[in-house]
């Protein structure tokens, strides 16, 4: 794996966030490249710049090292693309102050005089970041969004023209294009949440727009949800939560327990916490704050005050465009360092990722509780003569976590993003 960028003059030292992962996948691609080329052949000067997608801040960094003071803001749901922006910007000794970093539902500036986008792989959130930016670019502002050749076609330019101006794409580039959109200055409505029923749970689930199974119960969740672990659980992390529906289900069998919702989208915690409000799960008497929700990268940033003696993890085998199982490792080490002595991973996943390999060589056991054609439920306790405290290792680059002591329960209240 590479960490040097060189494009147009520019030298960067770039790596995906946290440093140490072990996926050999690079921190950029050739659609970052172009769109830098394209800035400098256009000689592009610094305007009030939106960037938004810049998955771990190749494109922030290459503005802040053409000029210093080019007045950016940052825009991304995942806390890996923030952290990453913080960890590259801080490798190259580029100051991250004065850039502006907002999550996918914070009101935009109406200053911007320049979008730099990378296009996602959901097209949902896209019209939806799309939406959003025809409320307040004013006519004329120049959007630019650069992706992969393969994936521009017509439907593409379709949905720009739609949702905020006229597209066009330039010619291929190491087999990338760059979308060159006017915004027409009309304003458009944002798009509703989703909100669909799951009978057989007697739950009602919302998703916003870049939360995956946007309208429907996904087939892992599905077979995860009949296959429940047993037991006399308290504390329970729901682990790439998505909408919650792991989480909020098992509120529905273990009523005195203590969930935590954690994931990497800020839309997906959003939407659990608004899944948790709707469905009214709280159970009466028992103290403390009964539900938190943490916007981070698995548990790196998890208080050790949480404990749990549960962890349900339906791991992403996909980190944007790239096939990875790096997340899962992390998310089962994690688990393990997190787990009370005795405490349980219980874990769905498709049978071809061997999951049970990675299981076993973490906490020496793991047993098959469910399978059918495609997917596999697996389960493994946390066994240890000397239980590990949690332990986290944040970088001054990392954004922070407070922790709120104050609560009557030591696991309640524990999460809450500072800007």
């Amino acid at each position: 794996m590479t960490t040097q960028f060189s494009v147009a003059g520019i030298e960067l030292e770039l790596a995906r966030y946290p440093k140490d992962q072990e996926s050999n996948l690079q921190a950029w691609d050739a659609a970052d490249e172009h769109l830098i080329k394209h800035l400098i052949e256009t000689e592009q000067t610094p305007v009030v710049t939106a960037i938004i997608n810049d998955n771990f801040g190749a494109l922030t960094a290459c503005l802040h090292s053409i000029a210093p003071t080019w007045p950016l803001m940052v825009e991304s749901d995942a806390k890996t693309s923030l952290l990453g922006n913080l960890q590259n910007l801080a490798t190259n000794n580029l100051s991250s102050e004065g850039i502006e970093w907002l999550n996918s539902r914070e009101a935009l500036p109406e200053q911007i005089e320049l979008v730099l986008m990378k296009l996602p792989k959901n097209l949902t959130y896209f019209a939806h970041q799309l939406n959003r930016l025809s409320q307040v670019l004013p006519k004329g502002t120049q959007v630019l969004i650069s992706a992969k050749a393969k994936s521009i076609n017509k439907s593409i330019l379709e949905l720009i023209g739609k949702n905020l101006g006229p597209a066009s794409a330039s010619l291929t580039w190491k087999k990338t294009r760059v979308i060159t959109c006017i915004s027409d200055g009309e304003t458009r409505a944002l798009p509703k949440e989703v909100q669909w029923s799951v009978p057989q749970l007697n739950l009602e689930i919302r998703n916003l727009s870049n939360v995956f199974a946007a309208n429907k119960l996904d087939i892992g969740a599905e077979i995860m949800l009949e296959n429940m672990p047993k037991g006399d659980f308290k504390s329970i992390i729901d682990l790439g939560c998505g909408n919650g529906i792991l989480g909020l289900h098992a509120k529905q069998l273990f009523p005195q327990a203590y969930i935590h919702f954690v994931d990497d989208s800020e839309m997906a915690i959003e939407s659990a916490k608004q899944n948790w409000a709707l469905n009214k799960l709280d159970t009466q008497g028992l103290v403390g704050e009964q539900a938190t929700f943490g916007w981070d990268d698995c548990l790196t940033h998890m208080s050790e005050g949480v404990r749990p003696d549960l962890v349900l993890c339906n791991p992403p085998f996909h980190q944007g465009e790239a096939i990875t199982d790096h997340i899962a490792w992390q998310m089962f080490l994690q688990s393990w360092r997190a787990l009370k002595n005795g405490g349980i991973l219980h874990v769905v996943g498709n049978r071809h990722l061997a999951y049970h390999i990675k299981l076993q060589r973490i906490f020496k056991n793991c047993t098959t509780v469910a399978s059918n054609g495609k997917f596999v439920i697996l389960q493994a306790q946390k066994i240890s003569k000397k239980a590990e405290p949690f332990e986290t290792h944040p970088t001054e680059a990392e954004a922070k976590i407070e922790v709120t002591e104050s609560k009557p329960h030591p696991q309640s209240s524990l999460y809450g993003t500072k800007k």
